[in-house]
């Protein structure tokens, strides 16, 4: 019995097999359809993806079309092939802007090219594509089921733009160029006022005009500790008991120290 059920599964997919192959050779695009079909709803994505290919150009305009190409995107998408899977659901949402399958077109186009995001140390143009994505399918569709999952999508990639932003001007601090390490924290600050960095950004910007201020020459020294305690306000007034507490204020002990060589 069990020899005849194995035989059986051969036939069966030495069958599905030869379908597919006489499909892929096929001159009939209707024959390239139905098979193509077939095995997308079997999840044999790639199998499908090559007849999706040799009969796209042919379908377009035709009632089949929208199937196949939602077929064709979620084919792309199932083999995490992202950038077409993205492209083809983009191409999707705008030809047949109203299909029942719109909506989910365009939160899969802008999810796909959020996973294309790279780590926050590489430059971040899909990064900022996706963002742009998210943002045009949430003022869409401001109401969907998929609203959720895109808003956590956009706040991750946020946090990764802006990690990326506040360890450029940490860049600054960490080669001792602290006049510009200050101006890029306050640019930092400015550009993203609701950061989970702020409170780093704030007392690294403190260390900078420090650091600036008690290595400076005479004349400039009076200015630069005035602004360092500035710096050190700014910090205690984000949070008064900043984690950097100890350490601004015994920043703050040698500012007010060497100011008071400038008053006598």
């Amino acid at each position: 019995m069990k020899k005849i059920v194995s035989l059986l599964i051969l036939v069966v997919l030495f069958s599905s097999c030869s379908e597919y192959q006489k499909a892929l050779k096929s001159e009939d695009i209707a024959v390239k359809y139905e098979v193509s079909a077939k095995i997308y709803g079997k999840g044999k994505y790639e199998k499908a993806i090559r007849l999706f290919e040799q009969i796209a150009p042919s379908y377009k305009g035709k009632p089949q079309a929208e199937k196949l190409f939602y077929m064709f995107s979620q084919s792309y998408y199932k083999t995490k092939q992202y950038y077409l899977a993205g492209y083809q659901f983009e191409n999707f949402a705008s030809s047949y802007p109203k299909s029942e399958k719109q909506e989910e077109a365009m939160f899969l186009s802008a999810q796909c090219y959020s996973k294309l995001s790279p780590a926050y140390s590489l430059d971040q143009a899909d990064t900022d594509k996706a963002l742009d994505k998210l943002q045009n399918f949430i003022d869409t569709y401001p109401t969907s089921t998929y609203l959720p999952e895109a808003n956590a999508i956009v706040k991750e990639l946020k946090n990764k733009v802006e990690k990326k932003a506040f360890e450029n001007a940490k860049q600054y601090n960490t080669i001792s160029d602290y006049k510009a390490a200050q101006i890029a924290f306050d640019n930092f600050i400015s550009d993203f006022p609701g950061t989970t960095f702020k409170e780093d950004a704030l007392y690294l910007k403190l260390d900078s005009a420090y650091k600036l201020a008690i290595n400076s020459v005479v004349q400039k020294m009076q200015e630069r500790l005035n602004n360092a305690k500035v710096a050190y306000n700014g910090l205690v007034k984000f949070k008064a008991d900043t984690k950097y507490k100890a350490k601004a204020d015994e920043m703050l002990a040698r500012i007010d120290k060497d100011l008071q060589q400038f008053s006598k």
